[in-house]
């Protein structure tokens, strides 16, 4: 922010030396915070306080980690007021002049964000300045736009939010929301567009407040079978893929046939069942379950992607596959327009 201001000053030629002087001031981000498993959000804004301060803000704002979805009690209060003095006071961030001085890494990343911002500076100016970019909703629309491509990360789990998208706590008790909307979106459009506020952990949180408040979470059955490393591994994705949405997730240790497991699943009255076993073992898999549970459990999910048979499968009664290319988001979206009641 230094380096910026005072390039622009001296492309603007200010009146005197003083003018290339600035204040900072920081203040942590509504935009990553969770309500579930919210005390990640106390790493979340440690690590953003400690970024300030090496960057040399003059003044630093800490929320309190709950301040995203309710209001702040007293222990929220008093952990955000420790993080900072934990960071004054014992890792003296305050003392030293410029902590990343030397850090090739980190200078490195800050002249190029330096870069791509006076780039973004430079094209605002092309337009007419800043109030004509925002008549004309450029600014607007190259930052919904950003906003968009962060937004189908985390659908996908390119970007992890451990506690949403990645990672839930199962055994998390509901999560209460008392703040309402921050922004203006109910209002409308006026002059010049505006800009929605969100958080990026919402879509997710939706889906799991919907379960949340069902009498009987969806039953996912995880029938595991064959290779233990795959059939372990497979077995892990699906927790997690299933489990931020909340849903109640059966998992064993293994079945020595199909048969057994499909049976199992259909007396444990799944929901769900999904296949976890390597990709060489679904042919056999599939042919020992599906003539069992066809017509008594609908949804049939194989953990992973079987390209080559996925038309066999199909045939067969497979509904659905899970992997690492699936939109999560838009996946539990589905399952929960069919089993959420």
């Amino acid at each position: 922010c230094r380096l910026l201001w005072s390039k622009i000053t001296e492309q603007y030629k200010g009146a005197s030396d003083k003018s290339a002087l600035v204040h900072i001031h920081t203040d942590n981000s509504m935009y990553n915070k969770t309500v579930f498993d919210p005390y990640v959000n106390m790493l979340r804004t440690t690590t953003e306080t400690m970024s300030a301060a090496v960057a040399g803000a003059d003044s630093i704002s800490v929320y309190p980690f709950d301040a995203a979805f309710k209001e702040s009690d007293e222990f929220s209060r008093r952990i955000a007021t420790n993080q900072q003095i934990l960071l004054k006071e014992e890792a003296y961030l305050d003392k030293i002049v410029d902590p990343a001085a030397g850090s090739y890494y980190i200078e490195n990343l800050t002249n190029a964000i330096a870069e791509k911002a006076w780039d973004i500076f430079k094209t605002i100016e092309s337009k007419g300045g800043f109030v004509s970019a925002i008549k004309a909703n450029y600014i607007q629309d190259e930052i919904m736009n950003m906003n968009a491509k962060r937004e189908a990360d985390v659908a996908k789990r390119k970007t992890v939010i451990v506690g949403t998208n990645q990672y839930p706590n199962m055994t998390e008790a509901k999560a209460e929301i008392t703040k309402k909307c921050c922004c203006n979106c109910h209002k409308e459009e006026g002059e010049f567009k505006t800009l929605k506020c969100n958080r990026q952990a919402k879509p997710f949180e939706k889906l799991r407040l919907e379960v949340s408040n069902m009498a009987n979470k969806p039953k996912v059955f995880l029938l595991t079978y064959g290779n233990l490393a795959m059939r372990n591994a497979r077995a892990g994705f699906a927790t997690n893929f299933f489990g931020v949405a909340g849903y109640d997730i059966i998992n064993n240790q293994g079945f020595e046939t199909g048969e057994q497991g499909a049976k199992k699943a259909i007396e444990d009255k799944a929901d769900i069942l999904v296949l976890c076993s390597s990709d060489d073992e679904y042919q056999e898999l599939v042919k020992q379950v599906m003539p069992i549970v066809k017509g008594k459990i609908k949804h049939i999910v194989i953990a992973g992607n079987p390209v080559d048979n996925i038309e066999e499968f199909n045939n067969e009664g497979v509904t659905d596959y899970i992997h690492v290319k699936v939109n999560v988001l838009e996946s539990l979206q589905k399952y929960n327009s069919l089993l959420v009641k």
